[in-house]
């Protein structure tokens, strides 16, 4: 009887208790932060607009830099994944990658503008390390997942772990706001006369302080997944022999997808239309500080906004997938991404929809946001990000929904590997744009096709469990 009424993961294993699998969201808590700052809204900004000083040339530097990571971990995740699944534990590697990340995110601070500091190669160095450490922890931290999470409440854990993520984002961002990049620039009441730790405006401290702020903070929220969540039962096998292993299931479960058809075409049209939106999110912020010449307080409100309309994007996302179903919340989300980008990129700082022409006067007193280019930007950038986090959580829901229970945990690996095999792609697209046409809408618009591809290609995706294969080497 006992046996019975247990409930089972993803992977058909007992699941964990609701102590293990939510101390697991914290994990996202302590990663997106420094995504959203670094990557998204302050320090890749600051990098290719002061730290390089033409925000055209540093766009297309971030777009190689994203695209070399991208190439890495298309030939090196595939075997990490299977290796640490053949060694049966990730903790050792989640650490491993959070305690790169956290040094490379507070040696940050020592990127100068022009060639001072670490100087442009050196801090082009040290964020590919961090980009890469990023994506090689957000592996193995999702591959906990399918082990953890009882089998109907894999939405609400995945939809919790992105509100956790942008809450984490949005109360960062607002710190680095209120104590750093905002004291002495307005004459509020609630605003403190000087910068906490006296950082220095003039030389960009307000920049830079988000690496190691973003550091501390990934090594503190990362300690409970370290510690709550259930610890994996080690396999015994030797590095060596867990190295061979699992290239064997590589090569295996290649050799399988013939049988998986519709979960191949549903990592496939993941390729494109992932790369695509992550892509708008990742040069969002480099787009619109090019564009509009936004600073860092603009850029952090913008932020802060964009962080509380994806928390909200990741709650409804969450209803419409139990309403809906997963793959018609995901087509629509899709759908409606692809439509918010086209009108992202027709706003211009005295133009919108392309061919309207708009006043660049203030339109209000505020000092943020006044014009009208800027407002239809403001708003249309934050509808995209509720749609954007909504196709994050049903897209992973639609993979537990499809895949077959008995190898869950392979199968989101291939769904990891379906989100980076392709991931130098939309930055090679925006850089190879921007800088042949010299232009940052150019480079932008290389998205469009990226999403469209994968939204057209999941129309032929049904939402119908997958069986296991008689064989794994007919």
């Amino acid at each position: 009887m006992t046996q019975s009424k247990q409930i089972l993961s993803l992977a058909g294993t007992p699941a964990a208790p609701p102590l293990g699998y939510f101390s697991w969201t914290l994990g996202q808590l302590a990663r997106d932060p420094l995504y959203i700052m670094v990557v998204i809204w302050i320090f890749y900004p600051y990098f290719s607009n002061t730290v390089v000083g033409d925000p055209v040339y540093g766009q297309s530097l971030i777009g190689y830099l994203n695209s070399g990571v991208g190439l890495l971990l298309a030939l090196t995740v595939p075997f990490l994944g299977a290796i640490a699944d053949k060694n049966g534990r990730r903790k050792p590697w989640v650490a491993g990658t959070v305690v790169v990340m956290s040094l490379c995110a507070c040696a940050l601070w020592w990127i100068l503008p022009g060639n001072g500091g670490l100087g442009i190669s050196l801090g082009f160095c040290l964020l590919f390390v961090l980009a890469a450490s990023f994506a090689y922890s957000e592996v193995f931290h999702n591959a906990m997942l399918p082990s953890l999470t009882p089998q109907d409440k894999a939405g609400l854990v995945s939809g919790v772990a992105f509100s956790l993520g942008n809450l984490g984002g949005l109360s960062l961002m607002l710190f680095v706001l209120l104590a750093f990049a905002m004291p002495g620039t307005q004459d509020w009441a609630f605003l403190p006369e000087q910068t906490l730790w006296g950082i220095d405006q003039s030389a960009h401290e307000h920049d830079r302080i988000v690496g190691p702020v973003a550091g501390i903070w990934l090594l503190i929220f990362t300690l409970p997944v370290l510690l709550l969540t259930p610890s994996e039962n080690a396999s015994g096998l030797s590095m060596r022999e867990a190295m061979w292993q699992g290239t064997q299931d590589v090569l295996d479960t290649i050799r399988q997808l013939k049988h998986y058809s519709n979960v191949g075409l549903y990592l496939l049209a993941r390729m494109f239309f992932n790369d695509g939106m992550v892509g708008v999110m990742v040069f969002g912020g480099v787009y619109a500080s090019g564009t509009f010449g936004w600073d860092t307080t603009t850029l952090l409100i913008f932020g802060l906004c964009s962080s509380v309309a994806a928390m909200f994007g990741a709650f409804i996302g969450g209803i419409l997938d139990d309403w809906m179903g997963s793959i018609r919340t995901l087509k629509m989300a899709v759908g409606v991404s692809i439509i918010l980008l086209i009108l992202l990129i027709s706003i211009q700082p005295d133009q919108i929809l392309y061919v309207v022409p708009v006043s660049t006067a203030a339109v209000w007193g505020s000092p943020y946001f006044s014009t009208i280019a800027e407002i239809a930007y403001f708003f249309t950038n934050h509808i995209f990000a509720v749609f954007f986090v909504t196709a994050l959580s049903a897209s992973r829901t639609l993979m537990a929904r499809i895949s077959p229970p008995e190898r869950a945990t392979q199968f989101f690996g291939l769904y990891g590997l379906s989100g980076s095999i392709t991931a130098f792609l939309a930055p090679f697209l925006v850089a190879t744009g921007t800088a042949l046409f010299a232009s940052q809408r150019a480079g932008m618009a290389m998205l469009v096709p990226l999403m469209l591809i994968g939204g057209v290609m999941l129309f032929w995706v049904r939402e119908e469990q997958a069986t296991v294969a008689l064989s794994s080497r007919s």
